[in-house]
């Protein structure tokens, strides 16, 4: 039987190159394996804890899926869904809830973030903190034990959402039974690159540091010029491993080609040439991408038949969960 292995994306601004490099290519990589089953969603209720504009919302949500698409996502292959519409995970959040103490909350990555920027800024404790906020972790185990996922692959930073989700469904598999919920295991990637951002810092959009996928290659061009440099001559050679450009650049190669760009950085090249370099290299990459990304994000009618046609997918899993969750619970007659 098939692994099945989930992955959430949530829709909050626009998707960059490190999100294509370190999301996207793993994560259709795994999805073309013989015996994993990939279910990758779009997180729109968890943007909900900051994100309250609709506008935004609907066009965020169809930006993540034109994106995943354009890059190759097969909704035939993968089971591609909104979390919205699949209202199974919203009731089984509820009776998760209800075996999950509080002190899991506490020392939930988001909310104590939270906790310590608001006393950092002598505000109190949970100024801000919405109850979504708090219970994030809740509804993500939801996300995962809700299709009965064996894998999900994540960063270290992320591994603390499995654990809670493995807790709470041991918690409830003693009460009722082993085999009510399915336990997850963790995939770390401890491969996943790590792309730089134009000020050095890892890509991020919560940074503003980021080179947008898909922008018009004037515009694309511009904003690699951006990237930070020094002010070593032309003609000096540059040490490759502390180049910012180089640092971005490499991560679009293959090995070889690798060590060709390295060697032409020790020979000595200037910044301008470099990022042109860079430049010419993402446009190879996401020229024939972009193309689809607009056609994709023209049609906002036929993302919506995708997304739904993969709700009802992911449906046929959710659905017998819940029932063999509410069954255990006594409440399903």
């Amino acid at each position: 039987m098939s692994q099945i292995a989930l992955t959430g994306i949530k829709p909050t601004g626009t998707p960059h190159l490190g999100n294509y490099l370190g999301a996207v290519l793993p994560g259709l990589e795994l999805a073309r394996r013989d015996d994993t089953q990939a279910f990758y969603f779009i997180a729109d209720y968890h943007a909900l804890t900051g994100t309250h504009d609709r506008a935004a919302m609907l066009h965020d949500t169809y930006e993540v899926a034109a994106f995943w698409l354009a890059f190759g996502l097969d909704p035939e292959q993968t089971v591609f869904y909104r979390q919205s519409d699949v209202p199974e995970i919203f009731e089984l959040s509820w009776i998760l809830a209800c075996f999950s103490p509080k002190g899991f909350m506490n020392k939930a990555h988001a909310y104590k973030a939270a906790v310590d920027k608001n006393l950092a800024a002598g505000e109190p404790d949970d100024a801000g903190v919405s109850m979504g906020l708090y219970t994030y972790p809740v509804l993500m185990a939801a996300d995962i034990l809700g299709v009965d996922a064996s894998l999900v692959p994540v960063g270290r930073d992320q591994i603390q959402h499995v654990e809670i989700a493995r807790d709470i469904a041991q918690r409830i598999n003693h009460l009722y039974g082993d085999g009510t919920l399915r336990l997850p295991q963790a995939h770390v990637r401890d491969q996943t690159a790590i792309v730089p951002g134009l000020d050095g810092r890892k890509m991020s959009k919560s940074y503003g540091n980021g080179i947008p996928c898909f922008l018009a290659p004037k515009k694309l061009r511009k904003t690699v010029m951006r990237i930070k440099s020094d002010s070593t001559p032309p003609e000096e050679p540059k040490d490759p491993d502390s180049s910012l450009i180089f640092g971005i650049h490499r991560a679009l190669l293959d090995p070889e080609r690798e060590a060709e760009l390295a060697a032409e950085y020790r020979a000595g090249i200037s910044w301008g040439g470099a990022k042109q370099l860079l430049y010419e290299e993402l446009e190879r990459h996401l020229a024939e991408p972009r193309e689809r990304y607009e056609a994709l994000m023209a049609d906002p009618a036929h993302l919506d038949e995708l997304l739904l046609a993969g709700a009802e997918r992911a449906r046929a899993v959710t659905r017998p969960v819940l029932q063999r969750v509410r069954e255990a619970l006594g409440v399903a007659r």
